[in-house]
Parts: structure tokens; C-alpha cells; sequence
């Protein structure tokens, strides 16, 4: 079979390409695979490296050379002809572009919309909610599978090693039973809540001397550019610290500046979630990727700079406007987020707050306060774990459904 796969950001990549190709490719080893990498607002530039690395039989195509391809233009990397498309991220007119050139079927997971249609012969589907979201966009009830949440498999994957480069093992110097922070990786993410959560690791560092605490950074953020946002130490109203990124026994950690205790920082942060206390993190596929795991979670949502936030569609330009942009942004986005009981999937799709969620103008001195009183509630924590657990269990295999669909959709 020869399949193209549209994709964006590192959440879709991670969670969605990852667990599906690697199925694909276990199931049918001859299967020829291209990544179509688009341009979007989400992405940080490094997921075709990190594609490379991972499957490096499938064919790439860049963000840049993309918009040559759509424009008519030949590029390396692409085929000339395949037998199936499929969405998994970005802006559905890219899998419609891929499948104009390059023929074969069509297909989309999750999203859809009323002028696609026709476009697909096959909408997989999250769960029921899901599948009847995409019959409500126009997609036929006969074409529409439920396969479940490919981030479950991601996550599951990632923790059993799945993803792991050759020649690596485990850090040595992340001990279980810790917090570990997960600033995000998209650019304002990364240059305000590695300062902002670093401040944070400070305080609780003094109200629980013996908790262990580490970092956990995405594959796509480089270690450099930690270091210029620790060296920038974010927007004044995030009340982040500087600092840097040094070098310890056994590898690289964080350090604020005038301190003299380093945070370790690690990859692949699912290899090492499910032996921590807590994940503090940011809403987003990490959230379901650790109640897969089980693992117990406080999900921070700050509103401190709302205008820096990435938001879906033409709107997230808004800022640009001379003089007033800044202020329109700030009031949607707290419009939006007001819409909103729950930020983190987990809770939206439990109904409840799974994970305790820390909103609005965030400090760091309150933000380790929470941090520590969760860590220290056992109890809170193991009901959230077995909650967590159940509520995606039976995503399980999601990569293998789906795959299984495609191989048998395909050309004999």
C-alpha cells in the first residue's frame, strides 16, 4: 500500500502519526509511507527531523517544500501517485490538495466539515460523540469507524519504548515518586513556562525539600532554545526566573540563576510519567496521553498574557492590528476561555475534574502550594489514577483498527 499522511504540530505527530505508522509498518512491512508536514501556527519546525529519525524508510516532505507541492511544483520526497490520503492534522484543505495531485482515497480522523462529503470514503471516528460529530459535518453514517484515540496507543507506545532512539535507556537520574513539569512546546509555551515553571519548581522546592523534581521537554524543543527563554526569563506578568541549561552527571538539567540545585531534563516524558507522584502540565494531547497512563495530573492554564495565546484560525492574528489588536485578542481569548468549565480533555470528556485544573493569572508561589498539597494527598491521587485509566481503556489499539482498515481498503 502507499499511503500519504498530512500532519502539523508535535501533539498530532506524537500522538497520531507515531502509533499509527508504527502499526501500519508492523502490520505490513512493505507499506510506503510519506509525511506530508503542513504549514500551521501549532508546529515548531522540528517534526520532519524527528520523522526522519524514527521511520527513516518513509518519504518527507517539509512545511516549505509542502507549499511548492500544493502549488503545483514537484518536490523530493513525494510520490507521484498513492493509493490512500490520510488526515491526521492541520487544515483539512491540505489532505484535499494531496488528494487532488496524488490521487487514491481519501480519508479524515476526527475532523471533517460539509464541503468535504465527498472528499472522504472513510471518516475514523474518537468515539461515539465523535462519530456523531462527523455525521453532523456531512460525512455518511457508512463511512464513519470508530477506532478510538490514537494518543492512548502514542502514550502507551512512548512509555513501553516504542519510540525510543537506538542505543537509549532510561535516565538514571529520574527517581520515581517526584512531580515533573511539562512546559509545552510551542514557541510562547516554551519561552514562558519553562521561566514561569522553573519559579515554581523553586518555591515547592521550599515547602517540600524531599519531593524529587524534573523536566521533561518534547523531542522538538532543543535544548538551546530552552536556554534563551531561561536567559530571557519570560513577560514580567508571568513572574518567571532566569536562568539555564547546565550540564550534570548523566545529562543536561535546569537552573535558575543565583541557585545552586539543578532539575534534571529528560525526553519522551511518558517513559517516565507513570513512576511520578504528579505531571504539571498544560492542556492539550499530553493531558489524554497521561490518563492513559494513569498518571495523576495538575493542568495549568495561565491567562496572564491571553494575547500570546495560539488559537485556531484567521483570528489568531488578531495581535497584528495596529494599536488595538492586542487588546481584541485579550478580551476573546478570556471570552473563549470563559465559555469553558474544564481546559483539559480528560476532564471535558469525564464530565468532571480528573485532573485538578489551576486557571487564570497564575503565580508561581500558589502554584507550588497546590503542587505540594496534591502530592502529599495519597488518596486524592489514587482515585484520580483509577479514573484516569478507565475513562481511556478501551482506546487501547486504536493504531491497529485503523491501520487494519486501511490495509484492507488498499489495492490488492
Amino acid at each position: 500500500m502507499r499511503i500519504a499522511i498530512t500532519s502539523n504540530g508535535p501533539g498530532e505527530f506524537s500522538g497520531w502519526v507515531r502509533p499509527l505508522v508504527a502499526a501500519l509498518l508492523r502490520l505490513a512491512p512493505a507499506t510506503d509511507v510519506t509525511l506530508f508536514f503542513v504549514p500551521d501556527d501549532y508546529a515548531t519546525g522540528r517534526e520532519p527531523d524527528a520523522a526522519r529519525a524514527l521511520f527513516p524508510r518513509a518519504g518527507i516532505v517539509t512545511p516549505r517544500d509542502y507549499v511548492r507541492f500544493a502549488l503545483g511544483g514537484e518536490v523530493d520526497g513525494a510520490p507521484d501517485a498513492v493509493d490512500a490520503v490520510q488526515y491526521l492534522g492541520g487544515d483539512l484543505m491540505h489532505a484535499a490538495r494531496v488528494h487532488g495531485r496524488l490521487g487514491g482515497t481519501a480519508n479524515t480522523y476526527k475532523f471533517s466539515r460539509t464541503r468535504y462529503r465527498e472528499l472522504f470514503a472513510k471518516a475514523f471516528a474518537v468515539d461515539e460523540a465523535n462519530a456523531s460529530q462527523l455525521e453532523h459535518w456531512g460525512s455518511p453514517a457508512e463511512r464513519v469507524q470508530v477506532v478510538g484515540n490514537l494518543a492512548v496507543d502514542g502514550a502507551l507506545g512512548e512509555m513501553a519504548g516504542l519510540f525510543r532512539k537506538a542505543g537509549e535507556s532510561d535516565d538514571p537520574r529520574v527517581f520515581p515518586d517526584g512531580v515533573i513539569f511539562m512546559p509545552g512546546t510551542r514557541r510562547h509555551e516554551v519561552a514562558q513556562m519553562f521561566p514561569f515553571f522553573l519559579a515554581v519548581a523553586k518555591r515547592l522546592r521550599r515547602l517540600a525539600p524531599d519531593l524529587p523534581i524534573a523536566f521533561a521537554a518534547s523531542p522538538f524543543t532543543a535544548d538551546d532554545e530552552i536556554a534563551e527563554a531561561l536567559a530571557e526569563g519570560g513577560l514580567e506578568r508571568f513572574w518567571g526566573v532566569r536562568g539555564g541549561v547546565v550540564e550534570r552527571e548523566g545529562g543536561p538539567a535546569l537552573q535558575a540563576a543565583g541557585s545552586d540545585e539543578a532539575f534534571p531534563l529528560v525526553r519522551e516524558a511518558m517513559r517516565y510519567a507513570p513512576r511520578a507522584k504528579l505531571v504539571v502540565t498544560l492542556p492539550g494531547t499530553k493531558c489524554i496521553e497521561l490518563a492513559a497512563l494513569g498518571t495523576p495530573a495538575i493542568v495549568c492554564t495561565p491567562t496572564n498574557a491571553p494575547e500570546r495565546v495560539v488559537i485556531n484560525g484567521p483570528l489568531q492574528y488578531i495581535d497584528r492590528i495596529p494599536v488595538f489588536g492586542d487588546l481584541v485578542k485579550r478580551a476573546l481569548v478570556m471570552a473563549l476561555d470563559a465559555r469553558f468549565p474544564y481546559a483539559a480533555q480528560p476532564n471535558i470528556d469525564a464530565g468532571e475534574e480528573l485532573m485538578p485544573e489551576l486557571r487564570g493569572t497564575l503565580m508561581p508561589g500558589h502554584v507550588a502550594k497546590q503542587i505540594a498539597r496534591y502530592a502529599a494527598d495519597d488518596a486524592a491521587r489514587a482515585a484520580a489514577a483509577t479514573s484516569l485509566r478507565a475513562l481511556y481503556a478501551s482506546h487501547a489499539g486504536a493504531a491497529e483498527r485503523m491501520a487494519r482498515a486501511l490495509i484492507a481498503a488498499s489495492p490488492a
